[in-house]
């Protein structure tokens, strides 16, 4: 291993500037709101959540440097800090605990209440940073250049850029703008569709698109190959597996369907298939490739968690920029996290329960620390994590005689517990790595991040009882993909009522995806999700690549994607709030004025304009720049 790195830190150690104060705490707790709340959104309707990090630290640059005129790049630091722990929580919230909702509406378990999704996220958040914390000497500090951190280190060189004057908020924000006001006109007052579908009748199926911002800017920072990737995974599903069980299926009658299948599709068209049959293959398909993406990890896991626990009770140095908070703090923060999760008779986990989460919590926060310190965020296994603890602790419970609806709630609680503190301590990584690189005083960011994560887990309750009252989970608006996953895996190995046939071709779909050398898991989500999203994220990475073909592909164009998604984010929000309070049926206008698949063409092509032409604007400015010299 390479010897530590020797590093000097933008802001020396013996400089003292304004960073952990009221300008820049509330800031971070707005961001940390809003960022949750939009990812949320995004992840119930696609199974697919966006880091906040860079969208965060833009903003606080707009926000301290712009608008505050202040100069302390520390404190647009702690404002990135504290507002990107949003992100995280709402990734490990909407991977898991919609399914108890969904359990409520078939009337086996209680609907849960917003105390209990807030201590739920509270408690995996504070774990999440509290185990991370001890880590940091042995992960960011000793293996400084051999952990390069990606998002940390992007995020610290998007803020040092920022020394300039901000620059790049104005492209966040006019996203956001963009996308709310698609938004409005699509779902609020109803004057263009939403979708483009053209049947194909030949296959019995249809080809179908979303146009929503969000999910281009999806497709855009995730570029081609990714979207590609999924969208092979629905055109697999749509115009393979779907065609050949209506063509073939006839008037069978196949499980889990109550009705012949020639009977079902002129009810409910290609998509009744999809629910009945093609979800079952895609669950079996994801879960095959989370856990393929961990075993491929377990090399990588072992010396992740040798490596980071031979380093854990090293210290650093005295100087301001080694300060860590104190051991014995995080030690009490999670031994009270741990009764409370013991003794709160909301949540229904045992003594054994707790000891699983701490066993396999500190062993998860460990890899997910190290982990996205090698491959990044958006690589970091947490869905195969999350899967890997559902199948143990379901079957631990099971063979206990924990069983029925107590024990599947249980076991959804745990694992929602774990899956943010997989994800929590992975964000908290990478904040501290940012830090390391300005020169941030670790223990101020680390109060930081427990602001954030309580902020965020003190409204996303409120967010998800919202989009469920308005849409439903499981819905056509809201299908929580990644929970209804979950809620399947428990189900299956609770009471053994998956389709299991079904399952088993989705495992080996993934399998023989593997075997090829692609990589399964955005085929398996194609798979899983319609075709309208993934057909939609694919237009986003075509774009994408049309701008770097061009060479205008900036990051001007990121920034302007992720307003994109925090602005449909918030406003689908904002109308989940009107369809609650009964308003949303007074805004709409489609039957006095409707624009027909003509606007939404035009709403289409307009937004790909945008987002080319956000691409393309910081090339524009440097021409101009050249040109001068």
């Amino acid at each position: 291993m390479k010897k530590e790195q020797e590093h000097k830190p933008y802001i020396p150690a013996e400089k003292i500037t304004p960073e952990f104060t009221v300008t820049s705490v509330i800031s971070g707790i707005i961001l940390a709101v809003v960022f949750g709340a939009a990812n949320a959104y995004l992840g119930l309707r696609v199974g697919l959540t966006v880091s906040a990090s860079i969208p965060a630290a833009v903003i606080s640059m707009g926000v301290i440097r712009g608008l505050l005129k202040r100069d302390s790049i520390l404190e647009s630091n702690m404002v990135q800090t504290i507002g990107s722990a949003g992100e995280s929580i709402a990734a490990g919230a909407i991977f898991t605990i919609p399914a108890l909702f969904l359990w409520a509406k078939e009337g086996t378990a209680p609907y849960p209440d917003l105390w209990e999704i807030f201590l739920i996220a509270l408690c995996g958040g504070l774990l999440g940073v509290a185990f991370m914390i001890p880590l940091r000497n042995a992960l960011i500090v000793k293996e400084h250049g051999v952990l390069p951190y990606p998002e940390g280190t992007a995020c610290a060189e998007v803020l040092l850029a920022g020394e300039e004057g901000g620059k790049g908020a104005g492209s966040v924000f006019s996203g956001m703008g963009i996308a709310a006001l698609v938004k409005l006109i699509t779902d609020g007052l109803r004057i263009a569709s939403g979708a483009l579908t053209v049947p194909v009748k030949a296959l019995k199926t249809h080809f179908s698109a979303q146009i929503y911002p969000a999910l281009l800017g999806v497709g855009y920072i995730c570029g081609a190959k990714i979207s590609s990737y999924m969208f092979a995974g629905g055109l697999l599903g749509w115009f393979v597996l779907i065609p050949a069980i209506a063509i073939f299926g006839g008037d069978t009658v196949l499980y889990p369907g109550t009705v012949p299948i020639s009977q079902m599709y002129e009810t409910g068209g290609a998509s009744a298939i999809w629910s009945s049959y093609i979800r079952y293959m895609g669950a079996g398909a994801v879960a095959a490739g989370g856990i393929v993406s961990l075993i491929r990890s377990l090399p990588l896991i072992f010396s992740a968690f040798g490596a980071s626990v031979k380093g854990f009770g090293s210290k650093g140095s005295s100087s301001r920029t080694d300060k860590n908070l104190d051991i014995r703090v995080t030690a009490v923060i999670a031994a009270l996290v741990i009764l409370l999760l013991w003794l709160y008779p909301g949540i229904p986990i045992s003594l054994a329960g707790t000891a699983f989460i701490v066993i396999f919590g500190f062993f998860f926060a460990t890899i997910s620390s190290r982990m996205t310190g090698l491959v990044g965020s958006s690589n970091n296994p947490v869905s195969g994590m999350t899967i890997a603890t559902l199948l143990v602790c379901t079957l631990l419970l099971k063979l206990s005689g924990e069983t029925g609806s107590r024990g599947m709630t249980a076991a959804i609680a745990i694992g929602s517990v774990i899956c943010m503190i997989a994800s929590v301590a992975g964000d908290t990584s990478q904040d501290l790595k940012t830090g390391f690189i300005l020169g941030a005083t670790p223990v101020k960011q680390q109060i930081g991040e427990l602001i954030g994560v309580f902020s965020a887990a003190a409204a996303i309750g409120g967010v998800m009882l919202l989009l469920d009252a308005a849409w439903g989970f499981g819905s056509e608006a809201l299908a929580a993909p990644q929970a209804t996953l979950m809620k399947m895996i428990v189900e299956g190995v609770m009471e053994g009522t998956l389709p299991w046939a079904l399952v088993f071709m989705g495992v080996f779909i993934a399998l023989t995806v593997e075997l090829l050398g692609i990589p399964v898991l955005p085929v398996a989500i194609g798979l899983y999700l319609p075709l309208e999203l993934t057909a939609a994220i694919m237009i986003g990475g075509l774009v994408r690549l049309a701008a770097e073909r061009r060479r205008k592909a900036s990051s001007s164009g990121i920034l302007f994607c992720s307003g994109l998604i925090a602005g449909e984010g918030l406003a689908g929000i904002l109308l989940a709030l009107l369809a609650v309070f009964g308003i949303s049926e007074n805004i709409d206008i489609s039957d006095k004025l409707s624009l027909g698949s003509v606007g939404t063409v035009i709403l289409l092509v307009l937004i790909i304009f945008l987002i080319f032409c956000a691409a393309a604007k910081e090339d524009m400015t440097n021409e101009k720049t050249d040109n001068s010299r």
